[in-house]
C-alpha cells in the first residue's frame, strides 16, 4: 500500500454501477466537474452529448456497458477524487494530439485521461491515491506500457488546481514514470512499464 494512501486511510473502489451514487454525489458538489464534464473528455464521443446533463447519461450508460476504467479514491464512505484510465481506445481523446501523433511510434497499452480532487480534499494526496490504485489495477490487469499527459510545473507560474486535470509532472516521476516527449509548452508524454 503507497504510504499516502496508509497514512491518510484512502481506500480505492473502482466505478461501477455499485459506485456511481458516490461518483455522482463528487461530481454534482463540484458543479459538474469543469463545466459539466462528467469526465466524459477523453472519451471518443467527448462532448458530443451537447450539455451537462448529456455528459451525465453518456457516462453512465458507459458505466452501465462497462466500458469505462475510473478508480474513485475514499475518505471514509466519501469519494473525494478519481483517475481515469483505459486503453487508447477507451482513452481516445487527449489533448495536443497533433504534436501526439507527429513523433508517435507505438501505442501504449493504458492511458491514464483525467485526474480529479474535490476542491476542500486538494493538497491532501488524493491524486496521489488515484495514481498509485490505477497502476496496482493495471497490474492486476496483466501490466503494460502506460502513459499519461501531466502539466510541467516545475519552471513556470502557479497554475490553479482545476488546470492540472491530467496531473502534475512531479507527481508521475515520483511514482517512476519518465518524459517521452514533449507535446506542448507544459505537456510531456511520460511512460512507465507496469509488470503483471
Amino acid at each position: 500500500m503507497d504510504d499516502v494512501m496508509a497514512e491518510r486511510g484512502y481506500t480505492t473502489r473502482l466505478l461501477t454501477e455499485d459506485t456511481w451514487p458516490d461518483f455522482a454525489r463528487l461530481v454534482e458538489a463540484n458543479n459538474g466537474v469543469w463545466g459539466g464534464c462528467w469526465c466524459m473528455g477523453f472519451h471518443p464521443e467527448g462532448f458530443s452529448a451537447g450539455s451537462a446533463e448529456g455528459n451525465r447519461e453518456a457516462k453512465l450508460a458507459r458505466v452501465r456497458e462497462e466500458t469505462v476504467h475510473q478508480l474513485l479514491v475514499y475518505d471514509g464512505d466519501e469519494a473525494v477524487g478519481w483517475c481515469q484510465f483505459g486503453s487508447p481506445d477507451e482513452i481516445a481523446t487527449i489533448k495536443n494530439a497533433t504534436a501526439y501523433a507527429r513523433e508517435l511510434t507505438d501505442l501504449p497499452d493504458w492511458r491514464i485521461g483525467c485526474i480529479f480532487t474535490d476542491r476542500r480534499h486538494r493538497g491532501q494526496g488524493v491524486a496521489r491515491a488515484a495514481v498509485t490504485g490505477v497502476l496496482a489495477e493495471i497490474v492486476a490487469a496483466g501490466g503494460g506500457v502506460v502513459e499519461a499527459y501531466p502539466e510541467q510545473v516545475d519552471d513556470r507560474p502557479p497554475q490553479r488546481g482545476a488546470y492540472l486535470h491530467t496531473g502534475p509532472e512531479t507527481l508521475y516521476a515520483d511514482l517512476g514514470f519518465e518524459r517521452d516527449r514533449r507535446i506542448a509548452k507544459w505537456r510531456w508524454v511520460m511512460r512507465r512499464q507496469v509488470t503483471g
